[in-house]
C-alpha cells in the first residue's frame, strides 16, 4: 500500500471509530508495524491533521475534521463502474445488493462531477441468455469461505462421476459466468477446484478450519505461477 493511501485509511479508520486508538490497534488494522504508525502520525500531525495524542497513550481525531472528498481519474471511474455492474450481473443476489449499496455510498462521497461520471460511464456488463444462472450455492459458499467453515458437498463432475466431500473453501473465481471454488479437500489431502454449477447439494458444517501455510489460497496461486 502506498504511504498516501495508508494515511487516508488511517484518517477514515479514526473517523469511523470515534474514540482514541493506540498505535498497536491502528497497526493491526493497517497490517503494518506500530513503528510505521508512529511515523505516519507524526507526518499527519505535522501536516495539520487535527489529531491529538502521543506514543504510549493513543491518538484521537477531533470531530470537526472533514477529510477531502474522494477523487478519481475518468479511467478509474470507468473501472469502478464496470466492476460494480459486473458484480451485479455475475454475483449472487446478496453480492449484487452489496454492489448497489457500495455505489450509493461512493456517490455520497464523490464530488458532483465525478458522481455523474460514475453513473453515466459508457461501459456495461450484461448476462446473455446462453449463460448459466448464478449458482444457488454461491452465497452460502462465500459465507463459509469468510467464516473459515468446512462444508460438505455432493458433486457431479463433468465426466459424470458423483462424489461427496468435506472441503475447506479457500477462494472463488469467476471465469465468465462460471464460478469455481478452490478448496482443500480432506479426502484427497490436496487442493481441488469445483464448479459451483456442478454442486448438487451442500451443507455448511459447524467445524472451522485453520489452514497451514501450504494449504492456503496464496499457496495454491503460487503453484499456478
Amino acid at each position: 500500500m502506498r504511504p498516501a493511501d495508508r494515511l487516508f485509511r488511517i484518517i477514515q479508520l479514526m473517523r469511523a471509530t470515534g474514540r482514541a486508538m493506540t498505535a498497536a490497534e491502528i497497526a493491526e488494522k493497517m497490517e503494518v508495524a506500530p513503528r510505521t504508525i508512529y511515523r505516519d502520525m507524526e507526518h499527519l500531525m505535522a501536516s495539520g491533521a487535527p489529531i491529538e495524542g502521543e506514543r504510549g497513550v493513543g491518538y484521537v481525531l477531533r470531530e470537526a475534521f472533514d477529510a477531502p472528498p474522494l477523487t478519481f481519474t475518468f479511467e478509474q471511474l470507468e473501472a469502478l463502474a464496470f466492476g460494480l455492474r459486473a458484480v451485479e450481473m455475475l454475483g449472487d443476489p446478496r453480492l449484487g445488493q452489496a454492489a448497489r449499496e457500495a455505489k450509493e455510498k461512493m456517490l455520497g462521497m464523490l464530488p458532483m462531477e465525478h458522481a455523474e461520471r460514475l453513473i453515466s460511464a459508457p461501459i456495461h456488463a450484461f448476462r446473455s441468455s446462453a449463460q448459466p444462472e448464478v449458482p444457488d450455492c454461491l452465497g452460502d459458499m462465500r459465507s463459509t469461505l469468510s467464516g473459515k467453515r468446512k462444508v460438505w458437498i455432493a458433486y457431479h463432475s463433468l465426466p459424470g462421476e458423483r462424489s461427496q466431500r468435506v472441503v475447506w473453501p479457500l477462494g472463488l473465481a469467476a471465469f465468465g459466468a462460471i464460478w469455481v471454488m478452490t478448496t482443500w479437500c480432506e479426502m484427497r489431502q490436496g487442493f481441488r477446484d469445483f464448479r459451483l454449477d456442478r454442486v448438487e447439494d451442500w451443507k455448511a458444517m459447524p467445524d472451522r478450519f485453520d489452514p497451514a501455510p501450504h494449504q492456503t489460497y496464496q499457496a495454491y496461486l503460487q503453484q499456478l505461477s
